[in-house]
């Protein structure tokens, strides 16, 4: 059975069970702060754990794209290493929403796997909760009868807590779990050693496909366990891993998943996947790698160097440190990929085939950039090898080993197979100590503690009524507290307010919240998931009275103004660009909008005034906005709306059209009610922000007013300083022109200088035992002319030996410089040179073995690096 067939047919079954198949939600999370990635089918699906909202199908299945890559959940450095690890994944699952529970979830599950899928009932075993002492809970005896009543006994394990309690963090909705493994060993195996005893010990063969968590608890920020008003189905079964096991493979790498790009591989690497161990990782890693970047930059998130961002250059990287070591490819190659991803999964998932081209752009950018730092990273790791030598040393510092990790992206298995190769060692353990004082660095950064939710009223739900209205009146159905190393933080939830919550780029409503007795500010506006949660600067004294929820209306009115004006220009940039100009992110508040979208070259200056010319002109044409709320998704594409790429939309959408033949685009964000309000349009800055994707930066109203006042300031001082000319633009000519003329006299006057300079030093070179020796002090104009005389003074000099110190505008520089001869015969480093020469200046620097520089801050040090030079080498 082909991988596409297996995964029609789970979830064909589950909706002969009544259960409603739901399409997979983006693998990057937004609106949660507790995650960067989906790394479960159950995220898209926590408001209904929570009780946040009520579950719009009692019973659901899906294919959820996951990525376990951070955080509790990483599996990043087992990637490649193992053949059942991976970074993307897709997890089959079923679930019940207070319907169903334990009986029906454990009978369905064996009838699939058994009766469905064929695979033999003697090669599973299933794990059952053995109780917890700390939590006061018993073994989960419901879900062992109903297990016993369908396979033997010996066939039934206990688990502990780590491997049978499942916990969404360290709160929330938690409860026993069953997990279903399977034997893949060989029949002779098998017989040998009993699968039961193999279970849950990490064995290549011996694997859990499928788990059943049966949600019953509440855990609190105390860590007690409060039993949940309506008990809940969460089941989740990688699909890589089910793959293998109906395929009788003995690892995922070899189900129909993986060999199509494996074969791509071994065609174009010359290489042979299954002989050599180091070159089946890298393998693995790279079709593995492949599909996680593949997925996640179509959901919207792009390689940066910060946050979610970063774990994909981090994983990008990888795959092409991979390829370059072990598969010699020296030249980008991951982006060749990209079309197989869209061939194996476009049907499930039309995001990446819809994006293939965007993709492969992106990732070929990022591994020019890449290949480019790593041919930096080795020279760096020369530069230090030469060092190494020249101390007589043999081992690689574990800090300098971290920096090459954390500057270039090399591993450290990298590092230390260059080490070896070249004589020298490597001291693990001290970049051990290097990394964890990053991650210790990292997690103060971002601890934080949140309390448990205090109910003040009854929750019913929130309601939004910021489109209609600025202001209501409202109760506080709940409040709670989160320390971090800022202090304190208060949040509240509305059973009713007109505060937007951050989204879609637009940021969230301020005001505040006014009672008879006080008035509390309201800094920000966020969403928890569905949940719209209110940050005070303090807790009402009396959280039970109503309060009058009021927004900055300023504030509102000009973010309304940048954000219709988003969608002027986003329509804009298609009719002067063309149609593939797709929204990548954008940032809307009170100040500027910032708009990034997918293109591969930057905008000319009459591109830039064509698109301001169209926006304004749609802002003089004063279209009324035309706001259509809970409309079918489906209508909605056929009325042409522009969705976002990573955006997860319900069954009913918010549309926003302004001229349906203009701009018409699924939005939740609010808007002026003409387009007129807006007043004017201005483009301030545009360029590239990542690989295929460009950033407007613009302003409107009274900004863009103030811009032009300033302008037009500046225009006037301007004239004042040149007299009132009648032609400005010939009058700065002029200026310009002279100063040119005046430019090349002081160019030739410090070349003549220069070459005096240049007499003078050939004058106080000495010969030491062949060597062309000059040390000496000097005054330059820049840093280009003592660069340019000390290699002027190596080319007329035999074996040259030359290090000037330099008064350049009253700030040291060093410079020295080499005759190659020197480097290979005697073992010297300019580099190392340098860098003990600019101790005495306060300063620190670097190059080539040949040629390198300092700069420092004490300006007396130079006579000092004079003299200690002197000292070392004459």
């Amino acid at each position: 059975m082909e991988a596409k067939q297996i995964r029609s047919t789970f979830i064909s079954f589950f909706q002969s069970k009544q259960h409603q198949f739901v399409p997979s939600s983006p693998i990057v999370v937004k609106n949660d702060p507790t995650l960067m990635f989906t790394n479960a089918g159950m995220n898209q699906f926590k408001d209904a754990f929570l009780g946040n909202e009520t579950a719009k199908f009692s019973r659901v299945a899906n294919s959820q794209k996951c990525l376990r890559v951070s955080g509790k959940h990483n599996d990043l450095e087992e990637v490649g290493v193992d053949t059942y690890h991976h970074t993307m994944f897709e997890m089959l699952g079923n679930w019940s929403f207070g319907d169903y529970f334990k009986k029906e979830a454990i009978a369905w599950a064996w009838e699939l796997l058994t009766e469905v899928y064929k695979l033999p009932k003697d090669q599973l075993y299933v794990s059952v909760f053995e109780g917890d002492q700390g939590d006061q809970l018993g073994m989960d005896q419901e879900a062992y009868d109903f297990w016993k009543g369908i396979v033997p006994e010996d066939r039934i394990i206990m688990g502990s807590k780590k491997d049978n309690f499942w916990e969404m963090g360290d709160t929330g909705p938690c409860g026993p779990c069953s997990e279903i493994h399977i034997d893949l060993r060989s029949g002779e195996e098998r017989a040998s050693i009993p699968g039961r005893d193999l279970v849950n010990n990490d064995h290549p063969q011996v694997i859990e496909i499928w788990n059943l968590v049966f949600m019953q608890y509440n855990r609190l920020s105390d860590g007690s366990l409060k039993e949940l008003p309506a008990k809940h189905v969460d089941t989740g079964m990688g699909f890589e891993r089910l793959v293998r096991a109906i395929q009788a493979k003995s690892s995922n790498y070899d189900t129909d998943l993986f060999t199509p790009f494996i074969q791509y591989l071994e065609r174009k690497s010359g290489k042979t996947y299954g002989q050599d161990e180091q070159i089946d990782i890298a393998f693995r890693v790279i079709v593995d790698h492949i599909r996680a970047i593949s997925f996640t930059i179509a959901d919207g998130q792009l390689p940066s160097n910060n946050k979610a961002g970063y774990v994909i250059r981090r994983i990008l990287r990888r795959a092409v440190r991979y390829g370059y070591t072990f598969l010699g490819f020296s030249e980008p190659f991951l982006y060749e990929l990209t079309p197989l991803i869209a061939e194996n999964f476009g049907e499930i998932f039309p995001e990446v085939k819809d994006q293939r081209d965007f993709i492969a752009k992106v990732i070929q950018e990022e591994e020019i950039s890449f290949l480019r730092t790593l041919d930096n990273g080795l020279k760096m790791l020369d530069s230090i090898k030469s060092e190494l030598n020249q101390k007589g040393e043999k081992v690689i510092s574990g800090r300098i080993a971290f920096e090459l990790y954390d500057t270039y992206g090399f591993p450290l298995d990298l590092t230390s197979l260059i080490a070896r190769e070249n004589g020298f060692s490597l001291d693990e353990k001290g970049f051990a100590v290097e990394m964890e004082k990053q991650k210790t660095r990292s997690r103060a950064a971002s601890e934080s503690e949140t309390g448990d939710w205090v109910f003040v009223h009854e929750d019913e739900g929130v309601e939004f009524i910021g489109y209609d209205f600025l202001e209501s009146f409202s109760q506080i159905i709940k409040y709670r507290t989160v320390k971090d190393n800022k202090g304190d933080k208060y949040q509240l939830v509305l059973d009713k307010t007109p505060f937007y919550a951050e989204s879609g780029g637009q940021v969230g409503d301020t005001g505040w919240l006014i009672s008879e007795t006080e008035k509390i500010k309201v800094i920000d506006t966020k969403k928890e998931n569905d949940l719209i949660v209110h940050f005070v600067e303090k807790l009402p004294k009396n959280p039970k009275v109503r309060f009058s929820a009021e927004i900055d209306k300023e504030k509102r009115q000009l973010t309304m103004n940048n954000h219709t004006a988003t969608h002027l220009l986003q329509s804009a940039l298609r009719e002067v660009l063309g149609s593939h100009i797709q929204q990548r992110g954008s940032l809307v508040n009170d100040q500027v909008l910032r708009f990034d979208f997918s293109h591969f070259a930057k905008l000319s200056d009459e591109e830039i005034s064509r698109v301001e010319e169209i926006v304004n002109t749609k802002i003089r044409e004063n279209i009324a906005l035309m706001e259509q709320r809970n409309v079918p998704i489906e209508e909605a594409k056929k009325m042409g709306a522009t969705a976002l790429f990573g955006e997860k939309y319900g069954d009913y959408v918010r549309v926003i059209t302004f001229d349906p033949s203009f701009s018409v685009e699924l939005c939740g964000g609010t808007h002026v009610p003409f387009t007129s309000q807006i007043g004017l349009f201005k483009i301030m800055s545009e360029g590239s922000v990542a690989s295929g994707v460009r950033r407007i930066e613009a302003i409107t109203a009274a900004a863009a007013e103030n811009h032009f006042r300033e302008q037009e300031n500046l225009l006037r001082e301007i004239k004042d300083l040149l007299k009132n000319p009648k032609d400005l633009r010939k009058a700065v000519e002029n200026l310009l022109g002279e100063r040119n003329e005046l430019k090349k006299e002081i160019e030739s006057l410090h070349m003549e200088k220069a070459y005096s300079i240049k007499k003078e030093l050939l004058q106080q070179v000495q010969n030491k035992e062949g060597v062309s020796i000059l040390i000496a002090k000097v005054i330059l104009p820049n840093a280009d002319a003592l660069k340019k005389l000390a290699y002027e003074l190596k080319n007329e000099l035999e074996n040259a030996f030359v290090i000037l110190a330099a008064n350049i505008s009253d700030k040291p520089q060093i410079a020295v410089i080499l005759a190659e001869e020197l480097i290979q015969s005697k073992g010297l480093n300019a580099g190392q040179i340098v860098r003990e020469l600019a101790k005495e200046i306060q300063g620190g620097g670097g190059g080539q073995p040949f040629f390198a520089t300092a700069g420092g801050k004490d300006l007396d040090g130079l006579d000092r690096a004079v003299a200690k030079a002197r000292e070392l080498y004459l």
